[in-house]
């Protein structure tokens, strides 16, 4: 299947972290049913600790982060089973979190872990304290996203930040191990030249920087896509700080980036790149608010991040509802639509980037789950219906990454990190706002989020 995302509109590289594969699969229920009766609550613990799994059984053995991806069928075209990504590896440190605080795993054994990984992206390579998007699980050495993209990944590094301050709130007033553990934590996000990306002080962050090609990938961070945290981080950094002028000039394109469109109703707030008329793939209402909490924060353009969210998904579920192209299958109990593996007509998986626009009859349950906090009801809907009714969609870490009715029930043996990451951790801030609290009482976050004029009285920044 031909990857025609990039010519739709300016997407990330983290569309393209998966390789076209030639084969097809249709697998059949791993008695993973579970009853009709089963409580909300109940099913939200299952899948948590379903996602945990990825992260936590499935991990490279060696760095004990997250693969970029995980194949159950143990096939692997790409030769690429000990490649770890930087940004799922962020949401797999955010998912350990949620799972020590629900008692999952233990803390012990979490604080050994994670220790493990602190360690090794220290000695792993950087580019100007930022990590690559792909890295040798068992080497630590930089793998090339693209033949110009073997450097620094501005963007995956801030997914990946998330997580490690996630982890050093968590830990920092805890026993001798925790605190060395925050210490770690403390001393790789302290290293991150976020304002060595500004390409030489240029008001607006770029996403690569290589030390063969430079500046060539060319591809500045401007709204509205996923990127919103990478700004935040910039300006929170302690030692290589960017300024509000970045900010406003780079992300919202000195206010530009504004929108006057509705869609069903519903405000688009803000012209999603490439895709105005809808919204983009549901990723963007998730990479981002993994710790940065929308609920009535607010900056200078924007009066309620929650409702940009919220709307973004409402418009992608009630599209479904509608299915204008007549996908069997969409409904209220089955809809969602992001970036994951995918399918071709002729039964070719490859890997694509779902969105109104670009709807090719495959539902991605990351992206309903996911979206826990602004739509809890089609969210549960969604999750009912795949664990009691579709347990062929289910594998040994969750849900499967991509699901068709449409096409008898196919779904892909496979996980990729970056889709499996959001799940526990988006479904804990809708339970209980977890890392929402840890990543927003950061010090350095309130003092980033006052630089750019954000307002939350949630968390007294004002």
């Amino acid at each position: 299947m031909k990857l025609n995302i990039i010519s739709i509109f300016c997407v990330s590289a983290v569309l393209f972290s998966c390789t076209t594969t030639s084969s097809t699969t249709h697998h059949t229920s791993q008695n993973n049913s579970v009853s009709s009766n089963i409580s909300d609550e109940q099913l939200m613990d299952k899948i948590q600790k379903d996602a945990l799994k990825y992260f936590w059984d499935y991990a490279e053995p060696n760095s004990m982060l997250g693969r970029e991806r995980y194949h159950e069928d143990n096939i692997y075209p790409d030769n690429d089973k000990h490649v770890i990504t930087t940004g799922g590896s962020g949401f797999g440190l955010a998912t350990i979190l949620v799972g020590v605080e629900r008692g999952y795993v233990s803390r012990k054994e979490a604080v050994k872990r994670l220790t493990v990984m602190m360690d090794f992206l220290a000695k792993a390579d950087r580019h100007k304290g930022a990590w690559p998007h792909w890295i040798n699980g068992e080497t630590g050495k930089t793998v090339p996203f693209g033949k110009k993209d073997n450097g620094g990944d501005l963007v995956e590094t801030a997914f990946l930040t998330t997580g490690i301050i996630q982890v050093r709130e968590y830990f920092k007033n805890g026993n001798a191990e925790e605190k060395a553990l925050a210490k770690k934590c403390d001393e790789l996000w302290k290293g991150i030249q976020w304002n060595w990306y500004t390409k030489a002080g240029e008001k607006v962050l770029y996403w690569h920087w290589s030390p063969e090609y430079q500046w060539e990938m060319n591809f500045p961070l401007q709204g509205y896509n996923e990127c919103l945290i990478t700004y935040i981080l910039a300006a929170s950094s302690p030692t290589y700080s960017i300024d509000a002028e970045t900010y406003e000039k780079g992300w919202t394109r000195n206010g530009a980036y504004l929108s006057d469109k509705e869609k069903y109703g519903l405000p688009m707030y803000v012209k999603h790149n490439g895709a105005e008329e809808y919204g983009g793939p549901l990723f963007w209402a998730h990479y981002s608010y993994i710790g940065l909490d929308p609920t009535n924060l607010s900056d200078k353009l924007i009066k309620n991040y929650f409702d940009l969210n919220k709307n973004q998904v409402l418009i992608d579920y009630k599209y479904c509802l509608e299915n204008p192209k007549g996908w069997k299958g969409y409904g209220e109990n089955y809809w969602g639509l992001t970036a994951s593996y995918s399918r071709s007509k002729d039964g070719n998986v490859g890997y694509d980037a779902h969105f109104p626009q670009n709807d090719h009859g495959v539902i991605t349950p990351t992206a309903a789950l996911s979206s826990f906090p602004y739509t809890p009801k089609q969210s549960m809907d969604l999750l009912r219906f795949i664990y009691t009714q579709k347990p062929q969609f289910i594998g040994s870490a969750g849900p499967y990454d991509a699901t068709s009715i449409h096409y008898n029930d196919w779904t892909t043996p496979r996980y990729l990190a970056i889709d499996q990451g959001t799940i526990a951790p988006m479904i804990e801030n809708y339970r209980t706002g977890f890392l929402w609290k840890l990543f927003m009482n950061a010090p350095e976050i309130k003092q980033g989020l006052k630089k750019l004029n954000f307002k939350s009285e949630k968390y007294n920044i004002k």
